[in-house]
């Protein structure tokens, strides 16, 4: 897959993704915790971005920190993210965004298991998850 840079028109980002995603991954928006359908899948395979297919995080670095949403400690190859001060809602957050489509994804914070002690807390709609498939004999 290409590294390249995708830019569409946002009346293009709305005929290729559901409502839901449009407002996650365009407008910023976030889903309610233990509502995404990624929060507590624990299957082996890659997470990624649902509006380009950038690979962004393994099942190998998923963990529950209780948040209500996928939260990762660290993302496949840090190219393949953006981050960027987040100052909404009254409050500093860092957001973390695709770097091949510039998609929200959510938000990543210091509380996180080692070895890195990060938490990326990620938004379901903003993700698709590449099953791994069994070994075959």
């Amino acid at each position: 897959m290409s590294n390249e840079p995708i830019v569409k028109s946002e009346e293009e980002w709305k005929r290729e993704l559901t409502p839901e995603q449009y407002h996650v991954l365009r407008e910023k928006g976030t889903e309610r915790p233990f509502t995404g359908k990624y929060w507590n899948v624990m299957e082996p395979g890659t997470y990624v971005c649902a509006a380009c297919g950038q690979e962004l995080f393994t099942s190998d670095t998923k963990f529950d920190a209780g948040c209500g949403w996928p939260s990762f400690w660290n993302v496949i190859d840090k190219s393949k993210i953006r981050t960027r001060d987040d100052y909404s809602y009254g409050m500093h957050r860092i957001e973390v965004l695709c770097s091949r489509c510039g998609g929200h994804l959510g938000h990543v914070f210091p509380d996180g298991p080692e070895p890195t002690g990060l938490r990326y807390c990620i938004n379901s709609a903003s993700l698709n998850l590449k099953r791994k498939e069994p070994a075959q004999p």
